[in-house]
């Protein structure tokens, strides 16, 4: 398998689940990930103790990871040869409506934040939602906080009038963390050319995805691809340019794919951005991406992938985790 150079920093903008081990992604030479470190539909209590446990698990010198909390520490752990982690949240719900929580969060290592999950919460809707509604009263509030404490806004699962409405009112780089182009497939999760700009506007980064739910043109005979993981990346650079792009593979960093099955099982609650792909390829982990890159120890290949279309080196670079990394610093500063 190839390697990645030994000084490329490469970030991936969401892991959906891990379970403590860095070795799968230390395996495939990345650098830091924004991994999930609360449960999705849960509130206070459960975030709490989650992030409290990957506090120590962390702080462990033995464990292989290094927590980033800001963006000098994703180039201590590559130094380190450990693994940078990222925490995030992929709703809000831990908020339980308190603005106050959020400092403490953000003192626990919440990095980045993701407004809402699919559906509606009470700061923004999700993609789920129809009436396509944007920012609460509330919402705008926490959006004006995360910019305050440092806490980068992750859009991914947002509706477009969210997405529009945050890109505007904040002021610090806001991201898609794991997205790709509806123009190029129109799945629920995938963002307009309109999203798009909205977001690079902001010096954010979109984190182009090899996941099905999104990397994928809805011909049940057609399985995720690298080369239409291609399509998304070039899409995008050429709508508003490389420095924009970065890779957010929504893969889960386990020994066990079993320990996924009960979040797997979560995506059956929303018809629209994954039901459609489980009816034709299974609710099985490694059947969501392209078969030659199951797991983030291949992520090697997606790089390749990237030089083999024609990229230039330092384009891969900033693919890789520069652009993230740029952003990043200016969304924690």
């Amino acid at each position: 398998m190839p390697q990645n150079p030994s000084s490329r920093i490469v970030i991936d903008g969401l892991v959906f689940h891990a379970d403590g081990n860095p070795e799968p992604l230390r395996s495939g030479g990345v650098t830091a990930a924004n991994i999930t470190v609360a449960p999705y539909l849960e509130g206070a209590q459960s975030a709490f103790d989650a992030m409290s446990r990957w506090r120590r698990i962390a702080h462990d010198p033995a464990s292989g990871w290094k927590l980033v909390e800001k963006a000098e520490d994703i180039a201590a752990a590559q130094a380190e040869g450990k693994t940078g982690l990222i925490m995030g949240w992929q709703n809000t719900w831990p908020l339980e409506g308190s603005l106050d929580r959020i400092t403490g969060f953000h003192a626990l290592g919440l990095r980045v934040a993701q407004l809402t999950y699919n559906e509606a919460n009470f700061v923004a809707d999700g993609c789920s939602e129809e009436r396509n509604g944007g920012l609460t009263g509330f919402g705008r509030k926490v959006v004006q906080e995360f910019n305050r404490l440092g806490i980068a806004i992750d859009l991914s699962h947002c509706s477009e009038r969210t997405v529009l409405e945050t890109c505007e009112l904040s002021s610090r780089p806001v991201f898609l963390t794991h997205a790709n182009a509806k123009a190029v497939d129109a799945r629920v999760r995938n963002k307009s050319d309109e999203a798009i700009r909205a977001v690079a506007r902001t010096g954010g980064v979109i984190g182009t995805s090899i996941h099905g739910f999104l990397n994928w043109n809805g011909d049940p005979q057609s399985p995720p691809t690298l080369a239409n993981f291609i399509k998304h990346v070039r899409y995008i650079a050429d709508l508003v340019g490389i420095e924009h792009v970065g890779i957010g593979t929504d893969f889960a960093c386990v020994q066990d794919v079993g320990e996924v099955d009960r979040i797997l099982e979560l995506s059956r609650n929303y018809p629209g951005p994954a039901g459609v792909f489980i009816n034709a390829f299974g609710n099985k982990l490694v059947g969501r991406y392209p078969q030659e890159t199951p797991t983030p120890r291949d992520f090697p290949l997606i790089l390749q992938a990237l030089e083999q279309a024609g990229f230039s080196a330092s384009e891969v670079d900033g693919v890789a985790g520069g652009n993230f990394l740029r952003a990043f610093g200016q969304a924690w500063a």
